[in-house]
C-alpha cells in the first residue's frame, strides 16, 4: 500500500492531507507537526485569540474526530531529524519511517533579535505559534508599556491589539515609513494616521541599538538615537524566513526556500512542497507567498499532482490584515508598480491601485470590499482598470469587468 507522509502540519499540510483523501487516496498517510496542537489557523492568534474573543478550540482547523474518521495519522508534538531521500525514509529521532512520496509543508519562521543585543531576554516576543502567543497574553493588559519591532503587518497587528488593551505601545521602524517594502506610501499614511490616531508612538527612521535587563527579564530599550525607554515586554515583528533547514540537509534545491516547479515537486521527483516554505514559478520570476489563500490552494494542487493529476498550480495572490475597525484586504502583487490612484470613500473607506504603466497590478482596499472584489477580479482576468474611472468616487466599477 502507498505511504503520502507530509512534514508541517499546519494550513498547508492539512488542506493538503484532506485533499488526498477527499480525492480518493485510500493508502497511508501520515501528518507529521513539532507543535503538540492539532493543525490549527495563525492569523487569529495575535487578534482575536490573543484578545480572548477567540477560544483553543476554534483555532483547530478540524476536529481531531477528522483525521480518525479519514485514517490520518498525526505525529504531533515531534520534529523530524532527517530525510533520506534515497532510502525514502523519514527520522523521528530513533523512528524511521518510510515513505513512497514526501510533502514538505514546513512553513516558515519568524526572525528573532540577536541574543548579543538582549534578543534572548525574558519577556521578549515574536508572533508565530500558539506557545509564543500564550506566553505573551498575560502581558497585554491595561498599563503595560510595549515595544513593537518592526512596522510590517505584524507589528502593525501587534500595536493594534495591545492599543485595544491598554497598553502603552511604541513601535520602531529602521525604514523610512512603516510597511516600506510591500506598500506604497498611501497605505503606510493610512495606517500610521490610524495607528497615531489610537495612541500608538510610531517612530520611523529609528532603530533598536539593544535591549537592557534585569534579573534577565527586559527592561529597557535603547534606540539607535541612544533614546532609553522603559519597556514591560517587546514584540518581535521583522519578517519571517522559509524553513528550509530539512530540506537542505536532504540535498533539495533551494530558492528563496525550498524550490518547486509549477506542479509542486521539488529537485527530487518523490518530494513535493507547499505553503510558505516552498518558492515556484509566477509570471516569468520565481515567488514565494506567504499567506493562508496560497497555503491552501497550492497544497491541494500539490495534492492532486501526488495523485497523477500534472496540474500546474496558477497562484492569484490576495492577503488580508485587521487592525482595530479597519480590514484591508489586498489583491495582486505590487511589484514593479510606476503609479497609484486613489478612489477615496466615505470616512476610512478607501482603497489605492497600483498600475505598471496603465496595466493594473494590485489593490490595497481599506473597508471597501467592493473595490476590493472588482480589482480582484480584474487582475485575475488579466484586465486593467480605467484610472478617470477609479478616481471617480461617485462611478460605478462593475461594469469594468465586462469591458
Amino acid at each position: 500500500m502507498s505511504h503520502i507522509v507530509v512534514i508541517g502540519a499546519g494550513q498547508a499540510g492539512s488542506s493538503l492531507v484532506a485533499k488526498l483523501r477527499k480525492d480518493g487516496f485510500d493508502g497511508e498517510i501520515t501528518l507529521i507537526g513539532a507543535e503538540d496542537a492539532l493543525p490549527y489557523q495563525r492569523p487569529p492568534l495575535s487578534k482575536a485569540y490573543l484578545l480572548g474573543e477567540m477560544e483553543l478550540e476554534r483555532l483547530f482547523l478540524r476536529p481531531e474526530s477528522f483525521y480518525v474518521e479519514n485514517n490520518i495519522t498525526l505525529k504531533l508534538g515531534q520534529r523530524v531529524t532527517g530525510i533520506d531521500p534515497a532510502a525514502k525514509t523519514v527520522s523521528l529521532g530513533e523512528e524511521v519511517i518510510p515513505y513512497d512520496q514526501l510533502a514538505l509543508t514546513t512553513g516558515s519562521d519568524p526572525r528573532r533579535l540577536p541574543a548579543a543585543i538582549g534578543g534572548d531576554l525574558d519577556g521578549v516576543y515574536v508572533v508565530r505559534g500558539l506557545t509564543d502567543v500564550d506566553a505573551m497574553a498575560p502581558h497585554v493588559a491595561e498599563g503595560q508599556r510595549a515595544l513593537i519591532v518592526g512596522g510590517g503587518y505584524i507589528g502593525l497587528e501587534a500595536a493594534a491589539v495591545c492599543s485595544k488593551r491598554g497598553v502603552q505601545v511604541t513601535l520602531v521602524e529602521m525604514a523610512d515609513r512603516i510597511l516600506q517594502r510591500v506598500a506604497a506610501p498611501e497605505t503606510s499614511d493610512f495606517f500610521r494616521s490610524l495607528h497615531s490616531s489610537r495612541g500608538v508612538d510610531i517612530r520611523e527612521g529609528v532603530g533598536l541599538e539593544r535591549l537592557e535587563g534585569e534579573d534577565g527579564k527586559v527592561i529597557r530599550a535603547v534606540l539607535s538615537g541612544g533614546e532609553a525607554i522603559d519597556v514591560d515586554f517587546v514584540v518581535v515583528g521583522v519578517g519571517i524566513t522559509p524553513s528550509s533547514q530539512l530540506a537542505e540537509m536532504a540535498g533539495l534545491e533551494l530558492d528563496n526556500g525550498i524550490k518547486a516547479d509549477a506542479k509542486g515537486r521539488t529537485s527530487d521527483a518523490a518530494i513535493w512542497s507547499a505553503g510558505d516554505c516552498a518558492s515556484f514559478p509566477f509570471q516569468g520570476k520565481r515567488i514565494r507567498l506567504e499567506s493562508v489563500p496560497n497555503a491552501i490552494d497550492q497544497a491541494e494542487v500539490v495534492a492532486q499532482n501526488m495523485l497523477g493529476a500534472d496540474k500546474d498550480y496558477v497562484a492569484t495572490p490576495w492577503f488580508w490584515s485587521d487592525q482595530y475597525d479597519v480590514k484591508l484586504q489586498i489583491a495582486g502583487l505590487n511589484t514593479g508598480y510606476d503609479n497609484v490612484v486613489t478612489r477615496q470613500g466615505e470616512g476610512q473607506q478607501v482603497s489605492f491601485w497600483y498600475y505598471k504603466g496603465d496595466q493594473l497590478v494590485a489593490v490595497d482596499a481599506m473597508n471597501d470590499p467592493r473595490a476590493y472584489m472588482v480589482g480582484k477580479r480584474l487582475i485575475d482576468m488579466g484586465k486593467t482598470a480605467d484610472k478617470a474611472v477609479v478616481a471617480d468616487p461617485a462611478a460605478d466599477l462593475k461594469p469594468m469587468l465586462k469591458a
